[in-house]
């Protein structure tokens, strides 16, 4: 599940190497029919939120990946991702999976976390609560082309030598290759069968967004960018700024 998405599009393939037989569902299947790969797999229509759809696709499913979330989709988004992870839960059951996979964010200990985060927490132990074994793999920020934390932190360093930031830039971070990602995602397929738990993947250095950029600035050539972070800036305006700046919606931002 999730397959049009960044993860998706890159582990489908991964496993296929690996001998996997893949099925993936869609809520609109000819979003995936360009893809290099889409003749070596099965694909079929559903949604998360559509049970009827859910128990035809996990029909003789070992192992379901969950890669999609709501976020993007309006101010109910934490609703919609609660019951679309429960409507999966409950049809990975009815279907006789061995294990749900869930890729998550890393939730940095004692801090408030954001919607977003928090809803991607939530999304993990409602897996971990339910009757099939879950691998709930909680990823730092995923660095990889295309991502869209990659591509905020290039187009950022890029267009803007000096820029007023909001404060999160200075926020650290762990960031992971997303070549890494794949690689957990792939070997939780072969997890002893009773493991049900978290699992936090992440880089071994710890930095800041800012030193993120600056080391983005170092490899690409580029002068060392002056970034001055203020605290006046609203989650409102910080989203719009890097919607303006970036590609990247400002749902994501």
């Amino acid at each position: 599940m999730g397959a049009s998405g960044y993860i998706g599009g890159r582990l489908v393939p991964r496993l296929l190497d690996a001998h996997y037989a893949v099925r993936c569902l869609a809520r609109r299947p000819e979003k995936l029919e360009g893809s290099p790969w889409s003749a070596r797999a099965e694909v079929v229509g559903g949604d998360a939120l559509d049970p009827a759809s859910l128990d035809a696709a996990m029909a003789g499913i070992d192992v379901v990946y969950y890669l999609v979330h709501a976020i993007g989709t309006g101010k109910s988004f934490v609703d919609d991702d609660r019951a679309a992870a429960l409507t999966t839960a409950a049809a990975a059951q009815r279907a006789g999976v061995r294990r749900i996979v869930y890729l998550g964010g890393l939730v940095p200990p004692g801090e408030v976390l954001s919607p977003h985060l928090a809803s991607r927490s939530e999304v993990g132990q409602v897996f971990l609560d339910g009757d099939v074994p879950a691998v709930v793999l909680q990823a730092g920020v995923v660095i990889g082309s295309g991502s869209a934390s990659f591509e905020m932190l290039r187009y950022l360093t890029e267009r803007l030598p000096v820029m007023v930031t909001p404060t999160w830039v200075r926020s650290l971070v762990q960031p992971i290759a997303v070549r890494d990602v794949l690689a957990y995602l792939v070997g939780a397929c072969s997890f002893p069968e009773e493991t049900n738990r978290r699992f936090d993947i992440a880089g071994p250095d710890t930095m800041s967004y800012s030193e993120m950029m600056q080391r983005y600035a170092r490899v690409a050539g580029l002068r060392p960018r002056v970034i001055l972070s203020v605290p006046v800036l609203s989650p409102w305006l910080s989203s719009q700024w890097v919607n303006i700046v970036t590609p990247v919606p400002k749902a994501l931002a």
